[in-house]
C-alpha cells in the first residue's frame, strides 16, 4: 500500500488507459496529487476468455505484449523503485501510442527486447530489464494487482481502473476519453468524475460510441477528430 492521492491501473497497450493516464498527469501536475502507477493485465483477467469468440483478430497478441511489458515494469518497481513505474509508462506508452511510427508498430514489435530496450535507456533504467519481458514470475503479481483492481469495481469493466483517495474512497472504470481536454478543462472534468464517484450508490454513466482516441496509433493526428465508433466487450466495431 502507499499514500497516494491516486491508483491508477493500467495495461501499457489500452489506448483508452493511455489517453486517460495523460488526463490524470495533467490534473496532478496542477493539483499536487501523487499517483501510484499499478498494473493490470488484459491478457491476465481475460485467461479464461475464447479470444477467437470474443475479440477481433489480433487482439490475443496485442494484449500478450501488453503482459510482457507488465513484467517489465513490474522488475522495474523491484528493483528502482515505485516511481520508476510512472515514468517508464510514460516513455513506452507515447512509443506505442503517440510517436510518429506507432500506427505501423505490429504486437510483436511492441513485445520485443528491441523496442523496449531503447525505451529503458530513454526512461533513465538499465536495459538488463528487459530480459522480464520472458520471466513467467511476474505474471503472479501482476495477476494479483488486476485482481485487486477488480475487487474494487467488480469485473465487468475494463482498463483504466482509478481509485480515488485510497484506501477508503470509490474506483471506477474510466472516464474513458478520446480527446485531451485543455489543462483547465482537465480539472473541470476532474471535478465532475470525483463529484459522481463520491456520490453513495453511483454505479455507471456509459455510452458505447465512442469517437477513435486521438491517437498517431489509431491513424488519428493531432487536432483531428477520430471517426466515431461502436465498442463492445473491449474491442471497436465501425459503424454501418
Amino acid at each position: 500500500m502507499t499514500d497516494a492521492d491516486i491508483h491508477f491501473y493500467f495495461d501499457p497497450v489500452c489506448p483508452f488507459a493511455w489517453m486517460t493516464s495523460k488526463w490524470v498527469r495533467m490534473v496532478a501536475a496542477q493539483r499536487d496529487y501523487t499517483v501510484d502507477w499499478r498494473f493490470i493485465s488484459l491478457r491476465l483477467i481475460n485467461a479464461e476468455i475464447d479470444y477467437d469468440s470474443h475479440f477481433p483478430v489480433g487482439y490475443e497478441e496485442g494484449h500478450t505484449s501488453g503482459l510482457r511489458l507488465l513484467r517489465v515494469a513490474a522488475r522495474a518497481r523491484a528493483e528502482h523503485g515505485r516511481a520508476a513505474v510512472g515514468l517508464l509508462y510514460e516513455v513506452v506508452s507515447g512509443e506505442i501510442f503517440d510517436a510518429s511510427g506507432a500506427a505501423e508498430l505490429t504486437a510483436a514489435t511492441r513485445g520485443s527486447r528491441e523496442f523496449v530496450a531503447p525505451l529503458l535507456a530513454a526512461a533513465g533504467l538499465p536495459a538488463d530489464l528487459a530480459d522480464a519481458l520472458d520471466d513467467t514470475r511476474w505474471d503472479d503479481e501482476i495477476r494479483a494487482e488486476g485482481e485487486e483492481a477488480l475487487s474494487l469495481t467488480g469485473k465487468d469493466v475494463g482498463t483504466p481502473i482509478i481509485h480515488f483517495s485510497p484506501p477508503e474512497g470509490t474506483a471506477l472504470f474510466g472516464p474513458v476519453i478520446s480527446r485531451l481536454p485543455s489543462p483547465e478543462d482537465a480539472v473541470r472534468l476532474w471535478s465532475y468524475v470525483t463529484g459522481l464517484a463520491s456520490f453513495p450508490g453511483f454505479a455507471e454513466l456509459k455510452r458505447s460510441l465512442r469517437e477513435r482516441p486521438r491517437l498517431r496509433s489509431l491513424g488519428v493526428e493531432p487536432g483531428t477528430a477520430g471517426v466515431e465508433e461502436d465498442w463492445h466487450a473491449g474491442s471497436r466495431k465501425t459503424r454501418p
